[in-house]
């Protein structure tokens, strides 16, 4: 400026060494050369919360929203910025500048860079979406699902919305123009490391403070400050534990110690329990044989219950143990998880941390007095438990059985199955006939608890005595037939032939004849048949002893009567009646 005319300029002559015209080519040559719709490289020379000034070395400066910079909210003046020229000049003389249009021009060819360099860029995180969230990269919405947030569980993706942060682009879907980034692809390398530290300085017994990281149904995992462990849902408590949520919450800082690790697989078990004495070194050392003790049912098992009767201190009453019956039985019939109960010390081993109990034993044994509670003789009212084949099982009381033979069920009916003459369920008087009190078991009656029929049956039912009767069954070796006074007896098939000569059938009612009575067996055996042939045999021999005198009365007919009295036998009886007639009428 040491050249410039400043007096010529005070004069008002402004004609100086150089024209107007030089001097504005002079200043155009200055400036840089743009054109419309190119990215140019421009300064940050001011900013504001709602907009940045931006000189790209034209005549007049960018003004460009600051929200097209929110994905890097460390801008500051100074920083370097690629702009997309929309206009030179508009209207009012202003250069029109878009940052968001300069990063979409370039933002495939800088994406598939950053996959190819494994470089990391910054993303604005704008929403949530199903299963991640949408992240402004480069101008491009890239997905970042919610497993590569950060390498422990997001619980709540809405904390990330609206912040910047630093990405890994980890897929290119070209034909779609997807995108995926990670963040947590960042921070696992570093978390490798650390994990490598740490586990080469963990030792077995070593107790460390950890986080409640999360909770699954099978254990705890705890961060111990970069690398996790596992709490076996076993290992939470000496006692019986359902759900890890009862002991620890999520965030609960807590002290655990280290029970093993594998270095190759990165894994370490830790407990909580093993930091607190083993309940059975804290149970009561005069606990003996024999006390009683209360506890709460935690197990259910068809042969037994589980009752803890101090935390981590458990017994086991096997089913046998919980009645004096001897039925077989479920444990779900006496107990349920959560019960209270009351239980006798049955074994008691405190090296190896067993128990069993017993309930019968708090009630006395049955069979103790049996002799004076149920002596021979004594009548009672049992229930029908079990059918055999040659039997009934029923129970007098909870741990008193007794068997009922078949054969003394009834006097007079044939049992074949005891299903025929009572139920399951059923009640039933019984007498006692015998006590084994060994096997712990009576012998018991039914039919005992009336008088013995037969004894009358043997003055009804005498030999020959003829009575009528209703065949009831059919069988191969013959007939059923039910006689008066509810007894039954038995016919043959060659017993059962009536005079016509047709055979009798089911449900006929008929006479029979006694032809054995024993009183032993119970046993009848009667005939229909034998009725009517002793009948013709009688017959026979009343025609056979009356012949002589037909003889000398009619002698003309001697020789004809004499052979057909010789020949006569049983079979011939019809004929015999007939000739009996023909004489009457001739005398």
């Amino acid at each position: 400026m040491e050249d410039f005319d400043w007096e010529a300029y005070a004069n008002g002559d402004n004609n100086t060494e150089l024209s107007r015209e030089a001097q504005e080519e002079a200043y155009s040559s200055s400036l840089n050369k743009v054109n419309d719709h190119d990215v140019v490289d421009g300064t940050v020379i001011a900013m504001n919360k709602r907009e940045v000034v931006v000189n790209i070395g034209f005549k007049s400066d960018g003004i460009i929203p600051t929200s097209e910079f929110r994905y890097n909210p460390d801008l500051k003046v100074g920083d370097t910025v690629e702009v997309y020229i929309e206009n030179q000049e508009d209207k009012k003389g202003q250069l029109i500048l878009s940052h968001k249009k300069a990063r979409a021009s370039r933002s495939w060819e800088r994406i598939n860079e950053a996959l190819e360099n494994e470089e990391i860029v910054k993303g604005y995180v704008k929403c949530r979406t199903k299963g991640g969230m949408i992240v402004d990269v480069f101008g491009i919405e890239a997905f970042l699902p919610g497993s590569q947030i950060d390498v422990k569980p997001i619980r709540d993706y809405d904390i990330f919305v609206g912040k910047t942060m630093e990405f890994k682009v980890v897929k290119i879907n070209q034909d779609y123009k997807n995108v995926v980034v990670s963040h947590k692809a960042l921070i696992e390398a570093e978390l490798e490391q650390q994990k490598k530290e740490i586990i080469s300085r963990l030792e077995k017994g070593q107790v460390l403070e950890g986080t409640v990281k999360n909770i699954t149904s099978y254990g705890v995992f705890i961060d111990l400050g970069g690398v996790d462990g596992l709490i076996h849902i076993t290992d939470l408590s000496w006692g019986r534990v359902s759900d890890p949520k009862e002991v620890v919450e999520l965030d609960q800082k807590i002290n655990v110690v280290i029970l093993d690790f594998d270095n190759e697989k990165k894994r370490i078990a830790l407990g909580l329990k093993q930091l607190t004495p083993h309940p059975w070194e804290a149970l009561d050392p005069d606990l003996k044989v024999g006390d009683h003790v209360k506890g709460k049912v935690v197990v259910m098992a068809d042969y037994g219950a589980f009752i803890e009767i101090a935390p981590g201190v458990e017994g086991l009453i096997h089913v046998s143990e919980m009645s004096w019956s001897q039925h077989l039985r479920s444990a779900q019939d006496f107990m349920k998880v959560g019960d209270e109960v009351e239980a006798v010390v049955l074994t008691l081993d405190r090296e190896e941390r067993k128990m069993s109990l017993g309930i019968k034993q708090l009630k006395d044994d049955p069979w103790e007095n049996i002799e004076a509670k149920y002596p021979v003789g004594s009548k009672h009212v049992a229930k029908v438990r079990n059918f055999t084949n040659f039997g009934v099982f029923v129970e007098i009381e909870e741990g008193v059985d007794g068997l009922i033979h078949i054969s003394d069920l009834s006097w007079t009916k044939k049992v074949k199955h005891p299903s025929e003459f009572t139920q399951i369920g059923a009640e039933i008087d019984v007498v006692v006939l015998e006590i084994d009190k060994a096997n712990r078991r009576l012998s018991l009656g039914h039919k005992q608890l009336e008088e013995n029929p037969w004894d009358v049956f043997e003055t009804i039912f005498t030999q020959d005595s003829i009575h009528e009767g209703t065949i009831i069954e059919m069988l191969d070796k013959g007939a059923v037939v039910q006689l008066e006074y509810g007894v039954e007896g038995f016919a043959t098939p060659k017993h059962l032939v009536k005079e016509d000569g047709s055979q009798a059938k089911q449900g006929e009612k008929l006479e029979f004849k006694v032809i054995e009575f024993n009183k032993e067996s119970k046993r009848i055996i009667l005939s229909h048949s034998r009725i009517y042939e002793d009948a013709q045999r009688a017959e026979a021999r009343e025609a056979k002893k009356n012949a002589p005198k037909r003889q000398n009365s009619r002698k003309d007919d001697t020789p004809a009567i004499q052979n057909q009295a010789a020949s006569t036998t049983l079979g011939d009886l019809d004929a015999l009646a007939a000739l009996k007639a023909k004489m009457q009428a001739g005398e």
